[in-house]
């Protein structure tokens, strides 16, 4: 097979799948495994035929027809198996799976469809590593290894992960569907959170030699905006889009071209994605039209926003962005927020300001080794005139981060203080 051939299958599975799994575990009542299995089957027929026969007008369509099919007959196989099994007894195995109620439930919306199988792959029964990778190769096409590769976890972990959760929602019959009005802000909790995992792993690599993972980051925002289109009256759903269109706004100038990271101050804003900015803050107005102005992923689309307005940095509006983050802190009480808080009270007023609160949050046992924590001590300690410290600062941080080239980012700011 031809590398543009390859790369031109591996597209289309990684476009279909999705709604492929989520047609075949709506028809099997939330088999999840065996929907996938199903894919799979149905995705090598593709590989076997259209290689000789050339791909579909509409492959989509045909990998739907196939897989559909594959389903009716498993179906029909356990309905057989329920005939026999009432009259000769337990002693048959497997026991059936129900059978479909009628052919119209087998017609409903694709759409409907991805979005009970999000919730599904993000139900709170599982863990929230099991929960990012299920929706990464469910929902996202990709593969054990790709997944591996992304969070720098063994493949071999990934893959037993991935198995367990399938396994865990079976047996704990988590139903296919979603949830009703007074049970969805809670489960929609979890689907944004998960959504959020990916984007920020993407975003902000925690370990390894790259400063970011774009395709995350993509995977991410793809997995939004499909719940932005279904779910669009949910002003959090709307606030998380934001979010993620402006912070990846500015992807394009975040690194060198050797992948050397660019810090805020520093880019060139000319290659930030303005279009993407214009996308996410018409998001924004209609979290904040909806009454969600105080919704913490809102909240924090308006600080994205702060800097997205800004053609240059010194143009940022610090002082809306710091009372941005106490409303914020209020709403999502944690260090992380106060300490990003401090870091806009210190553009704003300066870093004597600042000092007290990031010497309040140096106490605090649950960022005793947070490398952004050292990095803010060692900018403020050197803009106190403190530069051994703020060496020894940033130092300390270069020590506790596990991402390369943020490593070497520290290391760098250390030398020239």
């Amino acid at each position: 097979m031809d590398t543009a051939l390859s790369q031109r299958l591996d597209t289309l599975w990684r476009m279909e799948s999705p709604a492929l799994i989520a047609r075949l575990a709506r028809m099997l009542r939330g088999d999840v495994g065996r929907a996938e299995e199903l894919a799979q089957d149905t995705w090598l027929a593709a590989l076997e035929r259209w290689p000789v026969h050339g791909i579909p007008d509409n492959p989509g369509a045909w990998l739907m027809t196939t897989a559909r099919n594959r389903a009716i007959d498993v179906l029909r196989q356990h309905q057989r198996v329920a005939g026999q099994h009432a009259l000769h007894g337990s002693a048959l195995e497997p026991l059936p799976l129900p059978a479909p109620d009628d052919s119209a439930v087998l017609e409903d919306d694709i759409g409907d469809d991805l979005l009970r199988l999000m919730f599904v792959a993000c139900h709170p029964v599982l863990a929230a590593d099991a929960r990012v990778a299920l929706t990464l190769r469910l929902l996202g096409g990709l593969t054990t290894e790709e997944i591996a590769r992304a969070f720098l976890a063994p493949e071999p972990t990934i893959a037993q992960r991935i198995v367990r959760a399938k396994r865990t929602l079976a047996q704990k019959n988590v139903p296919f569907d979603v949830p009703r009005q007074a049970a969805l802000p809670e489960r929609l909790a979890s689907v944004l959170e998960v959504v959020y995992l990916i984007f920020n792993e993407g975003y902000a690599a925690s370990a390894g030699d790259d400063w970011m993972r774009p395709a995350l980051c993509d995977e991410a925002l793809r997995l939004g905006r499909v719940l932005a289109h279904r779910l669009p009256a949910w002003p959090q759903v709307q606030g998380l889009l934001a979010l993620m269109e402006l912070q990846a706004s500015r992807l394009a100038a975040r690194t060198e071209a050797g992948g050397a990271p660019i810090l805020l101050p520093d880019q060139d804003r000319a290659r930030w994605d303005w279009l993407q900015i214009a996308r996410g803050q018409a998001a924004l107005q209609q979290a904040v039209a909806l009454g969600g102005g105080d919704d913490p992923y809102v909240l924090q689309a308006a600080i994205a926003e702060c800097h997205a307005r800004a053609r240059r940095s010194e143009d940022t509006d610090w002082t809306r962005m710091a009372t941005l983050y106490a409303r914020l802190a209020e709403r999502q009480p944690s260090p992380v927020v106060e300490l990003n808080r401090a870091v806009a009270v210190s553009r704003a007023q300066g870093a004597a300001a600042a000092w007290p609160l990031v010497e309040q949050l140096g106490a605090d046992a649950r960022l005793r080794d947070y490398a952004p924590l050292a990095a803010v001590q060692g900018d403020l300690l050197a803009q106190l005139g403190r530069p051994e410290q703020a060496r020894a600062a940033f130092e300390r941080a270069a020590a506790l981060t596990a991402n390369g080239r943020e490593k070497a980012l520290l290391l760098a700011r250390a030398a020239a203080v």
